[in-house]
């Protein structure tokens, strides 16, 4: 039998206090990427309290994994939240404040730790409830460091295989209880690039024996702009920004070379390939024309995440069945990035987002911001939510 939607809700409203405590205490102690130590043991410590199956430590070095078999064979479904937090002085004046200078949870993943340990405590308590088993994956290094890919070629995903796989991320620029789960892209992929120019250098006098890097690049920048106006869809977002370009040193002097440093921002797979190749061919082409070499260098970042609709769905009615379907929406696309993208690419599921915005108590500061905080009363929709989510689909 599967716990009624109302009924996870109030049970999470019951452990709400423990949870809220939880988060405040990661909030306190905020460890970095792949410097989650304090953060796993406790993680870990919770899961076998809570009777786990299995539980394992120092997954892609400090990641944990809890298995949670149900009272009889099925599915496998994944829940994951990520640890690590951001390299930000906190400027928040509140009793939970940060004790490590420069370390703070910017972007809320303290509460998702929380929150996924009150989902392992009420699914644990429901375990004869559900057929199957649940995986819960605490993963470290979201923030730009890869964490996501090393925990998919740790292995995560099987040892038993997942067949579905749900993640959720507060977000601070909705109102608090909104749940957000968008079909298809629901975060853009972010890649960043750098291309340098090389010419050769002179007297600023003389340019016409030069060649320079700095007309050259100009170039390139300029006609990059063509390829989101001009080869992607206008219906489709995509970005191309450079937003970094050094050369030369002296106000005479045509240096020998140019840099240029920025990001793209893409909504599938096929759109990133699409981009790189325009880029190549316009950054290698005009060198060509001016007599410069070029060179682009990709570092390949996060993909995007891409919900499959019908997981999307599921969320969205789980929701509706606890929040009403008055505050379950789809959304908009976001700009932003996030690695739960890597888990999609390996197997069905849903990346959603409960809204945490408070304006009655002061509670706006966005994400990455030294004053970011959140309302905490809504974590307890998005453990239910979660939970509900997780025993609906084992049950289909």
């Amino acid at each position: 039998m599967v716990m009624a939607p109302p009924t996870l809700l109030r049970d999470a409203d019951e452990i709400l206090p423990g949870v809220i405590a939880d988060r405040r205490y990661f909030h306190e102690h905020p460890e970095l990427g792949f410097e989650e130590v304090e953060t796993s043991r406790i993680v870990a410590e919770r899961l076998r309290s809570f009777g786990f199956d299995e539980v394992q430590t120092g997954v892609a070095v400090t990641g944990v994994v809890g298995l949670l078999h149900g009272s009889r064979p099925g599915k496998v479904v994944a829940l994951r939240a990520d640890m690590d937090a951001l390299p930000i002085h906190e400027e928040n004046e509140v009793e939970y404040c940060s004790k490590h200078d420069g370390v703070m949870h910017a972007c809320g993943h303290d509460a998702h730790t929380a929150m996924l340990l009150g989902v392992a405590r009420l699914l644990a308590d429901r375990r004869d409830d559900f057929a199957g088993t649940i995986k819960f994956l605490f993963q470290p290094a979201e923030e730009g460091r890869g964490g996501a890919r090393r925990m998919v070629e740790a292995g995560v995903l099987e040892n038993p295989h997942v067949d579905a796989v749900f993640g959720l991320h507060v977000a601070q620029d909705s109102p608090a209880g909104l749940v957000i789960a968008r079909d298809g892209a629901a975060l853009m992929g972010a890649d960043m690039f750098k291309i340098t120019v090389t010419g050769k250098g002179g007297h600023g006098a003389l340019p016409h024996l030069t060649i320079d890097p700095i007309v050259t690049g100009s170039a390139i920048v300029s006609a990059l702009q063509t390829i989101v106006s001009r080869n992607v869809d206008p219906v489709i977002p995509g970005v191309v920004t450079v937003a970094t370009f050094h050369a030369g040193e002296a106000s005479n002097v045509i240096p020998n070379t140019a840099e240029m440093t920025g990001t793209i921002r893409v909504v599938s797979m096929e759109q990133r390939q699409m981009i790189l190749d325009r880029m190549n061919a316009i950054a290698i082409g005009i060198g060509k024309a001016m007599g410069a070499e070029v060179t682009l260098d990709l570092t390949y970042g996060t993909p995007p995440t891409v919900n499959t609709p019908e997981m999307a769905a599921l969320v969205r009615n789980v929701a509706a069945g606890i929040v009403g379907e008055e505050r379950v929406t789809q959304g908009p696309l976001v700009s932003a990035s996030e690695d739960f993208s890597e888990f999609l690419n390996e197997a069905p599921g849903c990346f959603f987002m409960v809204g945490t915005r408070n304006d009655e108590k002061g509670l706006t500061w966005g994400h990455h911001h030294p004053r970011f905080d959140i309302d905490e009363e809504p974590m307890s929709v998005g453990i239910a939510v979660m939970a509900g989510v997780a025993l609906r689909y084992l049950a289909s």
